[in-house]
């Protein structure tokens, strides 16, 4: 195993630490500008919306909206934030209906795992494919409380070892704790499928060595982390920061 992936799931060492470490706004960044004004909307191919055109990245995220639209927004977000879970809520319907439907803005997101539960819920949420992807990144993040609740409740001993199993068991184990398998079945995943995401080692080190490139290209200290236009942006991490930075760039 890849000495990235050897930190993240060894790290936090106990259940008390999920949902703290590494998760908060950032405290620097810049502005958004729209030096040539306001952008031109752009319709979306006929019968469908740009939040239907959603697409996997090379970057091993996922983007919706106009691949060539001019103002690009990607998001760094982790499952165990509850500052990410309060800004998904906040932002997911306005963003798509208002910006992203309108043609003048893409939004992409990239799973920032900062913990075994985090992993496995990225692997479960891509199981389905683009498509389904944002969807379920929303009903993850509304379970985000419950399954933190119910890892907790296995206790210290159980979280323990899951995290010493095989590396193709490690995510099942811990997905199973947190009752993320039954809670992928409730949303179309089949629990075989599942299992065969969860195993997928592979997956899992990309998703952490994604975190280590990120984290040195964008400075990444916390999350959600909101780069636009190749710009790490300063107090956006609720919905009416952003929307002020989006009015500035044109959208």
């Amino acid at each position: 195993m890849r000495p990235i992936m050897k930190r993240l799931v060894a790290l936090p060492a106990t259940l008390a630490l999920i949902a703290l470490a590494g998760c908060g706004q950032q405290d620097s960044g810049a502005n958004a500008s729209a030096p040539g004004g306001n952008v031109a909307a752009k319709a979306a191919p006929a019968g469908s919306s740009w939040a239907q055109q959603v697409v996997a990245t090379p970057e091993g995220g996922f983007r919706m909206g106009n691949p060539d639209a001019p103002i690009k927004l990607i998001e760094f977000g982790s499952y165990t934030c509850p500052h990410c879970a309060d800004f998904t809520e906040q932002s997911h319907e306005p963003l798509e209906r208002d910006y992203v439907n309108s043609g003048k803005v893409s939004f992409e997101y990239r799973n920032f795992v900062r913990d075994p539960l985090d992993i496995a819920v990225a692997l479960l949420a891509r199981c389905s494919g683009p498509e389904a992807f944002f969807p379920l990144n929303v009903q993850f993040f509304g379970y985000q409380e419950g399954m933190i609740r119910q890892l907790q409740s296995q206790g210290e001993g159980a979280y323990q070892a899951a995290l010493t199993s095989p590396p193709e068991q490690r995510f099942i184990k811990v997905a199973e704790l947190g009752g993320l398998i039954e809670f992928a079945k409730q949303r179309g995943i089949p629990e075989e499928k599942a299992r065969q995401c969860l195993a997928d080692v592979k997956t899992a080190e990309a998703l952490a060595s994604g975190v280590q490139r990120d984290s040195e290209k964008y400075q990444i200290t916390g999350t959600p982390t909101l780069i636009l236009n190749e710009k790490r942006l300063e107090n956006a991490a609720t919905w009416q920061g952003l929307e002020e930075q989006l009015k500035g760039a044109g959208a």
